[in-house]
């Protein structure tokens, strides 16, 4: 059987070195976390360098957590972002706020524990929904994201929302086309586990998730659910 590989999303990218390797190793987008809490943050004066080089060949992604939306809005508009992800507690009605004041494609995410987390996540009609592994470790609970964690990937068999899926938590080279193969989402996202440090890549590591993840394993598991390939690819780069 053989598995459409996925578009590429490499998040907490600090750096113009980082984003520079990432989008000439075939990265659809890049991800720059704009929240104080995360040691992944990125500077606004580097935020405008990687945006300011690279917007005509990625799409360039904001990642905010319960940021005001005047704070997203300002942002967005500041450094040209296409897309902004939401990462904390903010709403349907934010979301739709943020997209219309912005023009920005919408990235709603949600960390995964169980089916009601999947549910919860369909009241969103964004541009694409992300889900990542909700931490088993007290040190992990207050993060959001970049965990190093995987969830139970069968659990998106249930999901029934035709809003692309990115794919996120925990995702490696050595376990993304497995992952890619199970659930076949839009994208696959990755921060830990392509990095030397937090908020600094590993450049092979880097290499070869993108390679992975672009021709991904064809075995899946017997035991896995017979998941249907998700929706036609959109939101090629500008």
């Amino acid at each position: 059987m053989e598995h459409t590989p996925a578009k590429v999303k490499i998040c907490g990218i600090t750096s113009l070195q980082d984003a520079e390797l990432a989008v000439d190793l075939g990265a659809w987008a890049v991800g720059m976390i704009f929240y104080d809490g995360s040691p992944r943050r990125c500077s606004l004066v580097e935020a405008q360098r990687i945006v300011a080089r690279l917007r005509r060949r990625a799409q360039m992604c904001g990642v905010f957590v319960n940021a005001p939306l005047e704070e997203a809005v300002d942002t967005a508009e500041a450094l040209g972002l296409a897309m902004l992800q939401f990462h904390g507690d903010e709403g349907p009605s934010y979301c739709a706020a943020a997209a219309s004041r912005t023009g920005a494609r919408i990235v709603k995410a949600t960390q995964v524990a169980g089916p009601g987390d999947l549910r919860d996540l369909e009241r969103f009609h964004v541009d694409f929904h992300l889900v990542d592994a909700r931490s088993r470790t007290p040190d992990g609970r207050g993060l959001r994201g970049g965990t190093g964690e995987t969830f139970d990937w069968t659990l998106l068999a249930a999901r029934r929302s035709k809003v692309p899926l990115i794919l996120s938590g925990g995702l490696h080279a050595g376990n993304v086309g497995e992952a890619i193969a199970l659930t076949h989402p839009f994208a696959v996202d990755s921060a830990s586990g392509t990095e030397a440090a937090p908020g600094r890549k590993d450049p092979k590591r880097l290499r070869e998730f993108i390679e992975a993840a672009v021709a991904p394993s064809p075995e899946v598991s017997p035991q896995a659910p017979d998941v249907q390939p998700g929706e036609p690819r959109i939101g090629q780069p500008a």
